[in-house]
């Protein structure tokens, strides 16, 4: 049986380590080790194109069409993209976006919904 914790968001026995993250293959929700999601960041101080304050687990709107690099994928304006982790970096959001896949976003182009 595994010593790893049970996630949080829906008690699933089934969660896995990637690298300094737990994550849960149930519901997707990723988490630090020992910590709670909202610690995770870090104390990285970032703020969407409205100046608001972004934390770990957010969800964000795109303001900008974005043309996705080396695809002729678009991530369209209005579209939701939920649970964000916030990393170091030019692209300072790291995130999943339905029908695209895992992608970094810069804070600048999106705001808190």
């Amino acid at each position: 049986m595994s010593t790893l914790p049970s996630c949080p968001e829906c008690q699933s026995e089934f969660t896995y380590e990637d690298g300094e993250f737990l994550v849960c293959p149930e519901c997707g929700h990723e988490w630090k080790a020992g910590g709670e999601p909202s610690e995770v960041s870090g104390g990285l101080s970032v703020s969407d194109a409205n100046g608001n304050p972004l934390a770990d687990g957010d969800t964000v709107t795109v303001i900008k069409d974005l043309k996705v690099k080396g695809s002729s994928l678009v991530v369209k304006v209005g579209t939701k993209v939920k649970n964000i982790r916030l990393v170091d970096g030019d692209h300072d959001i790291d995130c999943k976006i339905d029908g695209i896949g895992p992608m970094k976003l810069k804070s600048e182009f999106v705001k808190k919904a």
